[in-house]
């Protein structure tokens, strides 16, 4: 069978069962796949011998009959899970050379689950940005391009390396994590499905922290039923993680009926911003009349504390990133400042972190420090965190009045060119962010998918947002969608 890498989870698990070809074959078409995408950045190291060693054991396990789904997939792990003995680094100057002794707790599972690591997925820095041009390695390129440009385009941010590399079939899919959106907003951009699980359905354990209350993984796959394959492998509670649930993981490709008969959607009228451009506003009308085609009654609801969202995220946020990050001091791993005759241990700290924390890191962390300085904690953080529970509770609202899901543009506009947000307000790079932020905040799951192409034609998303622990339902939803919607555009290779 040709091009292997451009295969589905799906596809690649019937595949392999019916020994149409085998996990060795289909790891060297990814890896030849990812070679070839060098031009796009998305790989910051590529394992060729072990994936080729794990891909020989997944057919061994696959000869004997007894194999998970998951079994011989190539799979691009996002550059912030720890990975045993391979450069993780967080996209930071200040992780330089870092290689953990320890595997987090979600790549375990994957590998536990038979998957196959062919690298590590470029990212912003510490997860902090929403166009992976904040990271040490470089920016990454989208595979997209806009009708008759050549200029080069995000793939989104913060796991843009991920999206880059799925959308490009590099790997058949990637982890990723989501903190505001980091999922959700590449996904959309690259034309990809991305879904961001309920906090605490995946373990944070391993996983570089950028803001722990908010930080969650999840997967990055080319359709709506590998994401629920994939999630099923990823998902689980973890005794090593004091956030992690102690609930049992539901079949999610089993809750994939295509059947969403009697379901209530809501639509938030908060979310029809001022100056939306008219092709996000006529692709979320689109899915309206899609899901009630489908037989789902429409319902508008408010969510009447979102316009707080993104300022409340942006407080709550870079304060527990200035605490996160307080770890990396040139002492015990990474990159460690030259201090001078003289000099003590104190200016050695403030020298390591200014050579090894880029600007948008430094800018997070001085504006987390200042929000809980002594004499502004009330001002801001305590006042944010209550507007973080006022969200909460307007979900909690629209949910016990009988809503199913809820449905919403998953990104503000098409994927912008890089550079062109380099010298504006860094507000208006986080108001990419200004969809997606309320579910961290709530804890909830969503996922976006590819539902349109723009009039450059650059993939465009939507957005469903589901109960708490409810993954299957929402992706059930976004599985009828999937199916209406029949998306097919793939970007055309240039790289």
């Amino acid at each position: 069978m040709a091009e292997l890498n451009k295969l589905t989870i799906t596809a690649a698990r019937d595949g392999l069962r019916k020994g149409e070809f085998s996990a060795v074959e289909l790891t060297s078409a990814c890896l030849d796949a990812a070679k070839a995408a060098a031009p796009l950045n998305a790989w910051t190291v590529l394992c060729e011998e072990a994936a080729q060693e794990r891909a020989k054991l997944a057919d061994a396990a696959l000869a004997k009959g007894d194999a998970p789904a998951m079994t011989g997939i190539p799979l691009g792990i996002k550059d912030l899970f720890a990975t045993k003995g391979v450069q993780t680094q967080a996209a930071s100057n200040i992780l330089a050379g870092f290689q953990p002794p320890y595997e987090s707790t979600v790549t375990q599972n994957l590998w536990d689950n038979g998957a196959v690591m062919i690298g590590k997925l470029n990212m912003d820095e510490f997860a902090m940005g929403s166009s992976n041009e904040t990271s040490a390695y470089g920016p990454v390129t989208s595979p997209w391009r806009r009708s008759g440009s050549n200029l080069a385009l995000t793939p989104g941010g913060s796991s843009g390396g991920s999206a880059a590399a799925v959308a490009a079939d590099s790997c058949l899919a990637a982890t990723g994590t989501d903190t505001g959106g980091s999922i959700r907003q590449p996904a959309a951009f690259v034309g990809i499905t991305g879904v961001k699980p309920t906090y605490g359905r995946c373990s944070r354990w391993g996983v570089v922290a950028f803001a722990s209350s908010l930080d969650q993984a999840g997967p990055m796959t080319k359709s709506v039923r590998d994401a629920a394959i994939m999630l099923g492998a990823m998902a689980g509670h973890d005794a090593k993680d004091s956030t992690s649930a102690d609930l049992p993981v539901p079949d999610f490709e089993a809750a994939l009926t295509g059947d969403i008969r009697g379901k209530k959607i809501g639509i938030p009228r908060e979310y029809r911003l001022d100056g939306m451009p008219a092709e996000i506003d006529k692709l979320w009308d689109e899915g309206r009349a899609m899901l009630r085609d489908a037989g789902a009654e429409i319902v508008d609801i408010s969510l009447p504390h979102t316009k707080y969202a993104l300022p409340a995220y942006y407080v709550i946020a870079p304060a527990e990133a200035s605490s996160n990050l307080a770890r990396y001091d040139g002492v015990r791993y990474g990159h460690r400042a030259k201090i001078k005759s003289g000099e003590g241990i104190t200016e050695m700290y403030e020298r390591t972190r200014a050579e090894g924390f880029g600007r948008e890191v430094q800018r997070r962390v001085m504006i987390g420090s200042y929000v809980l300085s002594a004499g502004f904690y009330d001002a801001y953080y305590l006042r944010a965190q209550k507007v973080r529970t006022l969200i909460k509770q307007d979900f909690e609202t629209a949910f016990n009045d009988g809503i199913d899901a809820i449905l919403t543009p998953a990104t503000p506009s098409a994927a912008f060119g890089l550079g062109e947000m380099a010298d504006v307000d860094p507000i208006q790079m986080y108001l990419n962010d200004v969809f997606t932020v309320t579910v961290n905040l709530a804890g909830l799951p969503g996922i976006a998918i590819p539902a349109g192409q723009s009039r450059e034609n650059l993939p465009l998303g939507l957005q469903i947002i589901g109960r708490p622990w409810d993954e299957g339902s929402m992706m059930n939803v976004a599985y009828t969608m999937e199916k209406a919607i029949g998306y097919a555009a793939k970007p055309e290779k240039w790289w």
